[in-house]
Formats: C-alpha cells, structure tokens, sequence
C-alpha cells in the first residue's frame, strides 16, 4: 500500500453516504468545482495510507457521487461514512495571490483588530452563501465569521496569522 507523509496532504472531500446498493458513493467536495474531484489521483485518509482511486458519476446536491475501486456494495459504501479524504499538495494546482487551500489556515492564530491573539483557525465551512472562517478561543468557544476580505483583512502564512476586523460576529452553540 502506498502511504504519503500526512503533514503534504490537503483534504478534498469527505464521504457523506453511500449513494444506491452498488457501492456509490457521495461525496462532499471541498474543491471549487466538485466534478475536478476525481481529476487528483488516488486519494489518501488522513494518516497518509492511500484507500482508492475513484470515478466521478455525477454531481448530486450537495456534492457528487462516484465509483470508488474495491468498493462494491452498499455495506462497504456505508462504511465510510464520514471519512475524510486527502490528496498530496503536489498534485493541487498552485494557489494564486489571495487564495489558500483549507489546510494552509487551520491551525493559524487569529489575531484581533488590536493584533492582539484571539484564538485560532479550526475550520472553513461553506454553508452555500459563502465561506465561514470558524476559529476558536482560549475558553474553547467557537466563533464564525464571513470569509471576505472585509472580515478577514489579512493572511500571513509565513507568521502563521490570520487577521480579523472584528473579534465576535456569531458564536456557534
């Protein structure tokens, strides 16, 4: 089996359900386009451990359903419900000026309108109106906000920061 180092890998979708009682799977893409899902090669877990090639059938809502080799029947399907998918960067094509993949902002330090540090990144949702940065604080409290340039003036990669307009917008519950 093939593994990859997991620290090169960047997560292209996860499997939402099984899709008919073939083996289907639905997936939901974290790519701009979700039918280029199948365009990266084989796909890895998080742990770098390669588990399939697949084949794009068709966009669904809220995603799109492919074959995924040595998966043939809606038990094995059903399976890996909820497993995270990742592909390695190198097979990603280079990000232009202001454009980041998930993973290069999870982890960053979110500093304040002050530059004060007032948590860090754990996730980018996209709920179909557009993208939520969700960090969290010191006390553990999750906050999101609208990925835009308005809310989230500045990224720095090399500092590791992310700098936001205003500290609370929503608190998740």
């Amino acid at each position: 089996m093939q593994r990859i180092q997991a620290d090169d890998l960047v997560r292209l979708a996860a499997v939402a359900t099984a899709h008919g009682v073939r083996g289907a799977l639905k997936l939901r893409c974290f790519t701009e386009d979700p039918q280029s899902v199948g365009d990266y090669g084989p796909l890895f877990d998080s742990g770098g451990q390669r588990l399939f090639e697949i084949r794009v059938i068709g966009p669904v809502k809220g995603g799109v359903v492919v074959e995924a080799e040595g998966i043939r029947d809606r038990n094995a399907a059903e399976a890996l419900r909820g497993r995270e998918l990742f592909v390695p960067r190198g097979r990603l094509p280079q990000t232009d000026e202001n454009e980041f993949y998930e993973g290069d902002l999870v982890g960053l330090s979110v500093l304040g309108p002050d530059g004060g540090t007032v948590g860090r990144v754990t996730a980018l949702q996209d709920f179909g109106a557009g993208e939520i940065l969700v960090y969290e604080d010191a006390e553990g409290r999750e906050t999101m906000l609208p990925f835009t340039e308005r809310h989230v003036p500045a990224i720095d990669l090399v500092a590791g920061t992310v700098t936001i307009a205003e500290t609370v917008l929503v608190e998740a519950s």
